[in-house]
């Protein structure tokens, strides 16, 4: 017990400081080793959550491969300005270009888009280039830009298109699988901070200038929690197609429904095939760039982004301390139907709750309770395992032991049945005494060591035997012991099972004493009684310690008989009672010289008994 409860103090101290050291890492951004499995099973989130309508906030304008192929790819410039002119007819709040212009065209065509710009509130694409897919990056929590990486070149629009409209980045982070999980809000070159595309566009929408915190953004009133480094975390809608898009063929050719635009954001980009960014989502594999800013859109204007905030990461690094230390706890209280069952309910509890939250827009981590759970959990069920297999080693020997002190085959009942004979039972049964004679004169004279020799041997004699004839040796008094066959229950045969030991006891004990080197040559014999009948069967002691045993005339008779069987000078007395019993079965008492059946006095008692005197070879 005080081994199991220094392993479960030691899986408790192991849990704690594993899931302490995750949650720290994970506080800080640094348990990038668990993003693969976070991506997926944030993907198996939303499969589960399913796709949904996004608000009607932004429309988009897909240059296509029907575009493509009627205007060609790109579309020069004076195109672009006369796609641009004929969305601002319609009067969207703002027309944003998902494309970059970082290189001058024809000058016609320049001047005439640079003029369609001014014409509508507009932002147009840049794009950060940084050395490594990780930066390092200082930590301030007084400096809402601290956490920013600095690119090492920004691609930006030509000065004249920048002059006539807004400036917006185009990164999105990605994780190992290619999926966008954030959009950077902020961006740094060495020597300019810029917004993003998503979130110029939405503030010009709103009419709002962004402010920044450490912990968030806000528009307004409108306040939005974003994770370390100023990062707004994205869940997608849908598959392509679920922000509703238009062919800007059809835009050209004036075939561009009105109520797609007005009030409305219209975003530009490309989904000509080859020919645009496209992305791994969980419900599309090559979702357009365009899409994936317009769905950064929507959610900074409708506020509907998920929240994975530092609050949020501080209640995913507590789960990962208290759901191990839950969990051990559990294992550590029943090992049961009972205690596994209670474990599964809280996994899917955790589960459910967790799921429930990135329905309402809470992004809590589901890999980080899981790495924190899998090693303290397996590492305290191996080590459970293994001190239950010492412990069942230890029971075997234990039960061994026991089979060898009490009577051998009962231990065994007592473990399936506690309760056996805590009643006493009344019952037939079949009595062996047997007991050595003259030993106790005779331990004076070979010694301690000697006397232990013996009724060693002595003991696993009778034990075999007792064995061999399904009796139990109920008790064993040094130098002689009672053989009780009718445990646990009464049988048929008891008595012919009786009589068969008592003939292989003396034949067994006549080849011992013969030639045990210690008995040898010396004046020692023995005698067995055995009789039959109803006994009562009981447990005798305190709680403590508790003797099986069996009471009753038919046991003194028994024991009586041992003094008949030593008064004729024969090795066995059996009562008339035993044999009449044993009938048929009685044959192994023919082996030698039976006679009987004569009446004989016993002590103690009125009555005489009827008895039959055996005797395995001629005095």
């Amino acid at each position: 017990m005080q081994s199991r409860r220094l392993l479960i103090a030691t899986a408790l101290v192991v849990a704690v400081v594993w899931g302490g050291t995750l949650g720290y890492m994970h506080l800080g951004g640094k348990a990038g080793f668990l993003d693969r499995i976070e991506a997926s099973l944030t993907d198996l989130r939303s499969l589960a959550l399913g796709t949904r309508t996004p608000p009607p906030i932004v429309s988009i304008v897909a240059i296509d491969n029907r575009t493509a192929s009627t205007n060609g790819y790109p579309l020069n410039r004076a195109t672009l300005a006369r796609l641009i002119d004929v969305i601002a007819s319609l009067k969207p709040k703002v027309v944003a270009l998902d494309l970059l212009l970082v290189d001058p065209g024809p000058e016609e065509g320049d001047d005439a888009l640079a003029a369609a710009l001014r014409q509508v509130p507009c932002v147009i694409a840049a794009a950060g280039v940084f050395p490594e897919s990780t930066q390092s990056v200082i930590r301030d929590d007084n400096d809402p830009l601290a956490a920013i990486p600095i690119a090492s070149q920004m691609l930006l629009p030509l000065d004249r298109f920048a002059d006539a409209a807004a400036t917006g980045v185009v990164n999105v982070s990605t994780d190992q699988t290619g999926t966008p999980r954030y959009i950077p809000l902020i961006s740094r070159g060495a020597d300019r901070v810029d917004q993003s595309f998503p979130l110029r566009t939405a503030s010009i929408a709103l009419g709002i200038n962004p402010a920044f915190s450490p912990a968030g953004l806000s528009l307004g009133d409108r306040h939005l929690p974003t994770d370390g480094g100023q990062r707004l975390p994205l869940t997608f809608y849908g598959p392509h197609g679920t922000i509703p898009t238009y062919s800007a063929a059809d835009a050209l050719e004036g075939k561009l429904p009105a109520k797609a635009v007005e009030g409305r954001v219209v975003v530009i980009g490309s989904t000509v095939t080859g020919g645009g960014d496209v992305f791994p989502t969980p419900f599309d594999p090559v979702l357009p760039g365009v899409e994936v800013m317009s769905t950064a859109i929507t959610q900074l204007i409708a506020g509907d982004a998920l929240v994975r905030d530092h609050a949020v990461r501080l209640l995913d690094a507590t789960a990962s301390v208290a759901l191990p230390v839950l969990l051990i706890g559990l294992l550590a209280w029943r090992r049961s139907a009972l205690g596994y069952a209670t474990i599964a309910a809280v996994a899917l509890t955790w589960a459910a709750l967790n799921l429930l939250a990135f329905a309402h827009g809470y992004w809590f981590s589901a890999a980080l309770p899981v790495a924190a759970i899998l090693p303290p959990v397996l590492l305290f069920g191996a080590m459970e395992l293994w001190f239950d297999r010492i412990r069942a080693t230890r029971f075997a020997a234990e039960s061994d032991l026991l089979q060898r002190i009490e009577a051998p085959g009962l231990g065994e009942w007592l473990a399936r049945d506690p309760n056996f004979l805590q009643e006493p039972v009344r019952q037939d049964a079949a009595v062996v005494f047997v007991d050595l004679s003259g030993f106790t004169g005779l331990s004076e004279a070979i010694g301690v060591t000697n006397v232990r020799e013996v009724l060693s041997g002595f003991f696993e004699l009778l034990d075999d035997e007792a064995r061999a004839h399904g009796g139990a040796i109920t008790s064993f008094m040094g130098d002689g012991a009672m053989i009780l066959f009718g445990l646990p229950h009464a049988a048929g045969d008891d008595a012919a099972r009786a009589a068969a030991c008592a003939v292989a006891l003396c034949r067994r004990m006549r080849g011992w004493l013969s030639v045990h080197p210690v008995l040898a040559g010396r004046t020692i014999g023995f005698k067995v009684g055995a009789h039959c009948g109803p006994v009562v069967a009981s447990r005798l002691g305190t709680g403590t310690r508790q003797q099986i045993t069996a009471t009753g005339d038919t046991v003194n008779v028994a024991s009586r008989l041992m003094e008949v069987a030593a008064a004729h000078r024969v090795e066995l007395a059996l009562s008339t009672a035993l044999m009449q019993a044993a009938g048929p079965d009685a044959a192994p008492l023919h082996s030698g010289r039976l006679d009987g059946p004569e009446a004989a006095a016993i002590r103690g008692r009125a009555e005489s008994v009827d008895v039959w005197l055996w005797q395995g070879h001629p005095l």
